[in-house]
């Protein structure tokens, strides 16, 4: 376990980190900041802690004993006011017993809770299954602490103690219960810097051309309604209102702290702010990390003193926040634009593009609930805003600009849950290839890139689109209107030309443009002239009406078979653009909410806004507005079907393949991975039930002589070598006799000898010979920020030539295998194309429900190819012909 900080009930944060044996004195005066009555509940009767008894509690059996502490301050500083342990039984090693004391200045903020879950999770990942605790009846705290762990728990009362017996399991249940808690945390944070009451603004201006200066006059003049204390040593009023020389000499603690100071005074800000007390600062000032060197240790210094005072920092080199609600009206950001209330919140990495979003917003009329530009990320992050909007009742819709992620594991986990409620429309910049590594395995070389951040918006229903601008289409399609029932679109319009346009860019976005019912087209015949088009798309032909407009609107709106109308409008003749404005924003009063309408203007003049305030985005073009209504669709679907579960495999054998990890990596030896033999590979494969070969690892041509006679059948021989053995002749196929296999290895040998390559011609693999099957690929790679990515697709020899592959981040579930076959270019193959018989699809998807399993189970399988899989036909399974497998000690 590193070291971590972690979120309090109320917003601030304690680090934890493991107990080390420098803590005596630490310890020692936590211990002193005790109570006798908190001493007796944690030890069930006297106890004294001195010099000599602490070191039991620091000096660990790594193999029986492991602690954690929360601390808080820095350096010489910093002092522990927690910490929680378990002691194995060494009879039993899935027992062990816990323990937790908190000082009494700390209690009731739920620090015992993050240590005790602390404590829970090292133990699951050391194997034990069970913690027990004897706890005093008149315990109160603690035994609710352990009610709300979210572990399964028993207990039993004798004599004034409560035996509990937690069951150690990262189970659903006790992962919904971290999330519910991170919310909690994260919404209590961020009403600080969202709803303050008080804000001093630290380097306020009286130039207003200056940062310090717009920030405190878009304060003042934006509305804002709390009070702004500008804080200035050198000014004694700024903009016409009484400065203050520091945060102390503020009338009142301040809620938000706004920091616009050179990036040498932003610590001692800091420092000033803590000591107050002061939950929340924004540091807009540059020179930190992003311009390396001095500025990352800057940074990082600036962390430890966040981390000492527990306090939350948006930032830094930032533009700040702003918060639109009518009830608030907070532009705590150096942009001059402050768009008008609505339901979109939103988050930038980038403080520039972020002055050109809401000048973007405010063009369109858009409005924002709240807009965070987080800077370098020092500590707020994306995923905190997240579960801030998650139940904000003044967002609908979430934004976000993306350069990086910080924890992407997090972040599927808080998007998947949010977008079944929520769209998350996401930019995320870096999509080319430029700088990936050198990958060493096919599935590494084709998960490299972008496509791990492709699969996780996949998975979690993310929208991402290749443009701020198509994310606003996307936005403003999705701020004001439900979602669509279908894909099937009525096209209404005035002009051919730009109805078919529409049609092929509709289609072309996986939209359906059916003909309409015979009903619903007598209802349009009742009022359109004969040379009207009535089919889909329904062209009224250049004299249609505003009136014309609205009645067609309302059928179309009303009929079974559409689910969306899509309207078109080209100024000619006497109709005008605001006309049929007013009789679409009429016509739509009449339409289902769960029908959303798009209009398309195709006008010099600027979009009517009339229509946006009444729920109807308004497009330039056709296309941009096909685009944004095929990736709502897409959501709208992807919302609709139920969630999907992780699959247990049957006969896994968890124990087996943990050990031949251990074993293999024990002794530290393997630093940089290790490539195992077939014979390791298959020992871990075996365990987890992936079917392979028939196979025996041999070094002479008598052994491969004799393998083929036991087989029996025709072989393959392949280097048993961590190599791609196609490129340098490394297999040969179709072998039937003994005398085959022996000369082919001579020759084989013989080969890579004279080429150089004899340090490969000492093993080979003698397998049975597999014709026949579909070739596919199953792999794995792991990705630094990601985790295990899990591949399949086309196999065989041009699998990177090809490259139809899917690619998922694990956990898979049920739903995310089904997509990924049915993603592939070959999906027909595997169904059964031009009367070939369907594949075993279902004993395909068991394999990647295993391999899914595994690498859940053993993260140090860093990447592993089996290319080719033969996918049988149904009924008769698959199997793995060749195996490569990587190990790695897992990063700390």
């Amino acid at each position: 376990m590193r070291r971590q900080d972690h979120v309090l009930p109320d917003g601030t944060t304690i680090t934890v980190r493991p107990i080390s044996p420098e803590d005596d004195q630490r310890l020692l005066g936590m211990w002193d900041r005790t109570s006798a009555e908190s001493r007796r509940r944690r030890f069930m009767g006297p106890f004294r802690m001195d010099e000599i008894t602490v070191t039991r509690f620091t000096h660990l059996d790594p193999d029986l004993q492991f602690a954690v502490v929360a601390t808080r301050g820095r350096g010489d500083d910093e002092r522990i006011v927690g910490v929680a342990r378990y002691e194995r039984d060494p009879d039993n090693r899935r027992e062990a017993e816990f323990a937790a004391l908190v000082e009494d200045g700390e209690q009731g903020r739920g620090i015992g809770t993050v240590l005790v879950r602390a404590v829970a999770i090292a133990a699951y990942e050391a194997g034990i299954t069970h913690l027990t605790g004897d706890i005093l009846s008149d315990n109160v705290r603690m035994l609710n602490l352990v009610r709300e762990l979210g572990l399964e728990y028993r207990s039993g009362h004798e004599g004034g103690v409560v035996r509990s017996d937690l069951e150690v399991s990262l189970s659903d249940r006790f992962l919904d219960v971290i999330d519910s808690s991170e919310r909690a945390a994260a919404e209590a944070a961020l009403q600080r810097f969202f709803r303050p009451e008080r804000i001093a603004v630290v380097g306020a201006s009286r130039n207003r051309d200056a940062i310090g200066g717009l920030v405190f006059t878009n304060l003042l003049e934006g509305g804002f309604s709390g009070v702004v204390y500008p804080v200035n040593p050198n000014a004694p009023h700024v903009q016409g209102v009484a400065a203050y020389t520091s945060l102390k000499d503020c009338p009142e603690i301040p809620d938000l702290v706004m920091v616009c100071v050179p990036s040498s005074f932003v610590g001692g800000v800091i420092d000033e702010a803590g000591e107050l007390g002061v939950a929340a600062v924004c540091v807009v000032s540059a020179g930190f990390a992003e311009m390396g060197g001095v500025g990352q240790q800057r940074q990082d210094d600036l962390v430890e003193r966040v981390r000492g005072y527990g306090l939350r920092v948006i930032g830094p080199n930032c533009m700040g926040l702003l918060n639109g609600a009518e009830d608030v009206r907070m532009n705590a950001t150096f942009s001059r634009t402050f768009p008008a209330p609505g339901r979109v919140s939103m988050s930038s990495q980038s403080g520039a593009l972020g002055l050109a979003v809401i000048e973007h917003v405010e063009r369109l009329g858009l409005g924002i609930a709240t807009f965070v530009s987080v800077g370098n990320k020092a500590d707020i992050s994306g995923n905190d805003l997240l579960l801030y909007w998650e139940n904000d009742p003044e967002t609908d819709v979430i934004l976000m600009y993306l350069e990086s992620f910080g924890n992407p594991r997090k972040f599927s986990r808080i998007a998947r849950r949010i977008s079944r409620t929520k769209p998350i429309v996401a930019v995320k910049s870096g999509r080319t290839s430029a700088g990936v590594r050198a990958a060493s395995s096919h599935t590494a070389a084709i998960g490299s890139g972008d496509v791990a951040v492709e699969a996780l918006f996949a998975q979690t229903g993310v929208i991402r689109t290749d443009t701020l601008e198509e994310m606003f289409d996307v936005a403003t399609l999705m701020a004001n209107q439900g979602l669509p029932a279908g894909r099937k679109v009525a096209i209404l319009t005035n002009a051919g030309g730009p109805a078919i346009l529409a049609a092929d860019a509709l289609e072309s976005n996986g939209l359906e443009v059916p003909t309409l019912s015979e009903r619903t087209q007598a209802q349009l015949s009742e009022f359109l002239p004969e040379e009207a088009g009535i089919g889909n798309p329904v062209d009224m032909i250049a004299s249609a009406s505003p009136e014309t407009y609205g009645r067609a609107l309302e059928v179309l709106g009303n009929a079974d078979e559409v689910d969306i109308v899509f309207v078109v409008f080209i100024p000619a003749g006497a109709t005008g653009t605001d006309g049929v404005a007013t009789a679409l924003i009429d016509a739509r009063t009449r339409v289902p909410d769960h029908v959303p309408v798009v209009s398309v203007f195709m006008s010099s003049q600027i979009q009517p806004r009339e229509l946006g305030a009444a729920g109807i985005p308004s497009f330039s073009f056709p296309e941009a507005a096909a685009r944004a209504l095929g990736r709502v669709a897409r959501y709208a679907t992807w919302r609709r079907r139920p969630l999907g579960a992780p699959v247990e495999p049957e006969g896994l054998q968890r124990d087996m393949a943990r050990a031949e990890i251990d074993r293999l990596l024990a002794g530290g030896e393997h630093d940089d991975g290790l490539w195992l033999t077939t014979e390791q590979a298959t020992t871990v494969l075996g365990a987890y039930g992936v079917p392979l070969a028939v196979a025996e690892v041999v070094t002479t041509p008598e052994e491969g002589a004799d393998v083929q006679r036991r087989i029996g059948r025709p072989v393959a021989v392949k280097l048993a070598t961590e190599i791609h053995k196609a490129d340098v002749g490394g297999v040969a196929l179709d072998l039937a006799t003994p005398d085959e296999v022996a000369r082919t290895i001579t020759e084989m040998r013989d080969r890579l000898v004279a080429e150089g390559l004899e340090e490969h011609a000492e093993r080979f693999l003698v397998q049975e010979m597999i014709t026949e099957g579909i070739e596919m690929v199953v792999g794995v790679t792991h990705d630094p920020s990601f985790g295990p990515i899990v591949l399949t697709g086309a196999g065989g020899t041009l699998v990177e030539l090809l490259r139809d592959v899917s690619v998922r981040i694990t956990p898979l579930t049920d739903h995310d295998v089904d997509d990924m076959l049915d993603g592939l270019r070959m999906a027909p193959l595997l169904r059964g194309y031009r009367n070939s018989p369907p594949a075993d699809v279902g004993a395909l998807k068991d394999l990647l429900h295993r391999i899914n399993a595994m690498v859940e189970d053993l993260p140090e399988v860093v990447e592993l190819d089996l290319n080719p899989v033969f996918v049988r036909s149904d009924g008769e399974g698959v199997v793995a012909a060749d195996v490569r497998m990587k190990v790695a000690p897992v990063a700390e």
